[in-house]
């Protein structure tokens, strides 16, 4: 069998090109993915950055503990707390304390980086910088800054003041500091939350333990960071493992579109080509070949097909990781520093998965090679029916039963679920796998429908399309399906992200009725001044509110951090709010109570709940109301005694009755002047502030979709040139027949596009129907949001899709032609 398989592979090379192609892709894909996220497993931990000098850096209390029965749960503080005062003093007599703060600073008129950040002078020393121009600052309005953007002597406007330039040092790539005197340094940012020691780490050590003795509050949540451990003083730090999940989702994405595309095409490759040699597995019945012998015959030209592809593939991906692995970085989908390793493991992995793919590919086509008799192959040579068998219709029916039922179980159960990435990505390919599987039972009456109208046009085209269309089930069937994967995975996947998009605007617009909205200029927040500024406008009615985090233990096992906002004033809150609530009134809301979500587990009115504040202070609340849980951004409220210090970013402000819009806009504009924050209506601020899809998701989601749209174009290619040599008989006899060469290369043309518009159409109907579950579930949401199907790129693949269908079946029909000169034997 494997000289057989060998000799049908030398013969009917055409035939498998695409199914190689196609695997030696999917296999470089792989192996990319894989050394990728091997590299991503390996990564070693970013190293210090701002205190990469610093002996020691001790830390307030940064990690909220809570005890439970089955040992304790921990979270991150979502507000560090400063290091008590005893511990300070314990700590100065062991050497040098200095106090670190970090605040932003926006320089004004276009100048200077994007974001700079203000430090104290004396902590330029632990990254280490080192003045490279002028001297270090002296008075309160003189600086050094980074990068070179400004010269010694020069005056530059912030909202800090205006500053004058005495010194420069070299940038260290990590931020753009500007440096102040310690003293003015304190004025700007009175709170300090960690501590640079000159001192060894065993003396700092005892300091803190003996502080933990004597009983100083807070003094246990302490945390000496030394060695690799001082990255997690500088901003961010968690910012490189964010990038690196980000890295292995959208890796592991792609890797699961291509395997699943891979065996898509090779499967349909591997289908159709069995179809079109019936008439030579029949003539082999005939001479004695066994129904197993035609199995492996089939699996072997797999075997071949599959051990040449992941070679090649394997080879591709050692030339394409690097060129990608430029990519990620450059998109700002891995950290900057992210380089691949040299392991050789995903190259194994890639090959064999590529092997398996090619034989589970290939394994449903064998089966039906083997499965019929010596006669009955032969008289189906002569007919394309019968096209769906048995096992097609239960395993497509049961598709698309699985995915239906799973569909209703999760709107009953948890209708959120289905607005999470890992679900809107996986979910389709239920559907189209049972979309294609059932697709030749409506390829023939959606062809007729589509090709009625021309049918009845003057002329045999239409006529001719609709019969060759209809007739050819297989053909049609092989050539609609990749077309249907693309563009329904187009669809689900684009059309979920803008549904989403467009529900949480829906929801940030309904939620807003102030008419202006006041916003920071930076997480530092609005100062006490600039708040007095505000309430002293003529006929505006403000409600400062800051962003804040709320942890509960829910079942006594599970830590769930919420996001919340902090409201000085729950009256000024209802009049510039419409809140989603479901039970109880905004009202009611006052120091000793808490407004939670349906997500909460314990979300009824009136009962008490155990809470934690952003720095880990410990609270008993009680539930004034309950808010629809919506998309998910329908947090958490309580007033600003419970904000755990946590400064104004927004105030909305209403206007009183009788009060001019346009001059309550220029008051409060004029409030915020000094320190840099800006004014808009409630509208525009509402549009701004509707989350949307990240970059990374987005650039995720085209790579992903452009792997779909080149395997798409590979099987469409493939078909039609698989299908080529056997038409050239029927096109010789049209030519005969009295038909133009035009006219034949237009039925030719007409034809793939009919059939490129069924694929088009199925795939839009699977995308409307998983569409239509992600709508359902915002419904259940309480988000009356309208499905978003993306039409432009639907639009776009089906295009790219029809010029290559039309491309690939009209050239070799015209080199055909020409060749026999419309005779049709040959």
């Amino acid at each position: 069998m494997l000289t057989v398989a060998l000799c049908t592979l030398r013969t009917r090379w055409v035939t498998f090109t695409g199914s190689f192609v196609a695997l030696a892709l999917g296999v470089a894909l792989l192996a990319v993915t894989g050394r990728a996220l091997a590299a991503s497993l390996d990564a070693s931990e970013r190293a210090p950055e701002r205190f990469a000098a610093a002996p020691v850096v001790v830390r307030g209390q940064d990690t909220l503990r809570v005890p439970t029965p089955s040992g304790d749960r921990t979270a991150e503080q979502a507000r560090v707390r400063p290091v008590p005062a005893p511990v300070v003093a314990r700590l100065e007599r062991l050497g040098t304390v200095v106090e670190d703060r970090s605040f932003p600073v926006r320089v004004r008129g276009g100048r200077g980086p994007g974001a700079p950040v203000g430090h104290p002078w004396s902590t330029a020393a632990f990254a280490p910088y080192r003045i490279d121009a002028g001297r270090a600052p002296r008075a309160a309005d003189e600086v050094v800054v980074t990068g070179g953007w400004a010269a010694p002597g020069e005056r530059v406007r912030t909202d800090r003041g205006t500053l004058r330039v005495v010194g420069t040092v070299p940038g260290l790539g990590f931020e753009d500091a500007v440096f102040f005197t310690d003293a003015r340094a304190a004025e700007l940012a009175p709170r300090s939350v960690q501590l640079a020691v000159d001192a060894e780490a065993s003396a700092v050590r005892e300091a803190v333990r003996e502080a933990v003795r004597d009983g100083v509050p807070d003094g246990a949540g302490v945390r000496m960071l030394t060695g690799a451990e001082r990255r997690y003083a500088d901003a961010d730090p968690h910012r490189d493992e964010e990038a690196l999940t980000a890295l292995n989702a959208l890796f592991g994405t792609a890797g699961g579109v291509s395997a699943f595309v891979s065996v898509f095409v090779v499967s349909s490759t591997f289908a159709f080509a069995v179809a079109q040699r019936r008439r030579e597995f029949g003539l082999l019945r005939t001479a004695g070949a066994t129904p197993g012998q035609l199995r492996r015959t089939v699996l072997a030209e797999a075997a071949v097909v599959g051990v040449l592809a992941s070679g090649t593939g394997c080879v591709l991906g050692a030339y394409g990781a690097p060129p990608l692995t430029h990519w990620v970085v450059g998109e700002g989908l891995a950290p900057a520093w992210f380089t691949l390793g040299d392991h050789t493991w995903p190259y194994h992995l890639a090959f064999w998965t590529g092997l398996l793919v090619a034989l589970c590919g290939a394994a449903a086509a064998s089966w039906r090679a083997g499965r019929t008799g010596p006669v009955e192959a032969l008289r189906e040579a002569a007919a394309d029916a019968g096209a769906t068998t048995r096992g097609r219709w239960l395993s497509g029916l049961a598709l698309l039963l699985t995915a239906l039922v799973t569909l209703v179980l999760a709107l009953a159960d948890d209708p959120g679920d289905l607005l999470h990435r890992k679900t809107y990505v996986t979910r389709p390919m239920l559907l189209i796998t049972a979309a294609a599987l059932l697709a030749p039972v409506v390829v023939r009456p959606l062809t007729r429908l589509l090709t009625r109208l021309p049918a009845r046009l003057p002329g045999a085209t239409g006529l001719l399309v609709r019969e060759n269309a209809a007739t050819g089930v297989r053909r049609t069937a092989a050539l609609a399906a990749p077309v249907l994967v693309t563009v329904a995975l187009t669809g689900s996947l684009l059309g979920a992200v803008a549904t989403l998009d467009g529900a949480k605007a829906a929801e940030t617009r309904a939620r807003t009725t102030a008419a202006y909205v006041a916003a920071a200029p930076s997480d530092a927040g609005f100062d006490p001044a600039t708040l007095d500024r505000l309430r002293a406008v003529p006929g505006a009615r403000i409600s400062p509110s800051a962003a804040g985090e709320v942890y509960v233990l829910e079942d006594g096992v599970a830590l769930v951090r919420s996001q919340a906002r902090a409201v000085a004033d729950p009256g000024a809150l209802a009049a510039t709010a419409r809140l989603p609530v479901a039970k109880g009134r905004v009202a009611d809301l006052d120091d000793r109570s808490i407004i939670v979500n349906e997500e909460w587990r314990e979300h009824t009115v009136g009962r008490s709940v155990r809470v934690w504040l952003g720095d880990g202070t410990e609270r008993v609340l009680r539930i004034a109301a309950v808010l629809e849980t919506g998309t998910g951004d329908n947090g958490v409220y309580v007033t600003a005694a419970n904000a755990a210090g946590a400064p104004v970013d927004r105030v909305d402000v209403a206007l009183a009755d009788g009060a001019d819009p346009d001059a309550v806009a220029a008051g409060l504009r004029a409030a915020v002047a000094p320190s840099g924050g800006r004014v808009s209506s409630g509208h525009a601020w509402a549009d701004a502030a509707s989350p949307g899809s990240e970059g990374a998701t987005r650039a995720g989601l085209l790579l992903v979709l452009g792997i779909a749209l080149l395997y798409t174009g590979i099987s469409v290619v493939n078909t039609v040139l698989m299908a080529a040599p056997a038409r050239i008989r029927e096109q010789a006899v049209l030519r005969l027949a009295g038909a133009t060469d035009g006219q034949v290369l237009r039925v030719v043309a007409a034809e793939s596009l009919t059939v490129v518009a069924v694929g088009t159409l199925l795939g839009l109907a699977v995308a409307g129907l998983d569409l239509a579950g992600m709508w359902a579930a915002l419904a259940l949401l309480s988000v009356p949001a309208p499905p978003v199907l993306p039409w432009a790129a639907a639009g776009t693949v089906a295009g790219v899709c029809a010029v290559l269908a039309a491309t690939a079946s009209v050239v070799p029909a015209a080199l055909a032609l020409r060749r026999r000169g419309g005779r049709p034997g040959g």
